[in-house]
């Protein structure tokens, strides 16, 4: 079986969270992004309480947690956006 690497990018709170902007991760052959945010899950937990919310793209495209990663990827883990006011 063989690997993949994929450079990951964090950004706002999540980049706080992990203590970087980018890192390189290595996964094994055919991983998906799910399996990429388990892994970073692993390292950094406190990633776990964004899931549910989380944007996900690989190489400017946004993708589902079922996206299979290919060798060479740029990863963007993207939160939600605040800000504005409720026009209520």
């Amino acid at each position: 079986m063989g690997f993949v690497k994929a450079k990951v990018k964090f950004f706002a709170a999540l980049s706080e969270m992990t203590g970087a902007r980018e890192l390189s991760l290595e996964l094994a052959d055919g991983q998906t992004m799910r399996d990429l945010f388990r892994e970073l899950c692993a390292r950094f937990p406190r990633l776990a309480e964004y899931g549910p919310i989380l944007l996900y793209s690989v190489n400017a495209e946004y993708v589902g947690p079922e996206h299979a990663l290919r060798d060479g990827d740029e990863v963007a883990l993207i939160p939600p956006v605040s800000g504005g006011r409720d026009a209520g």
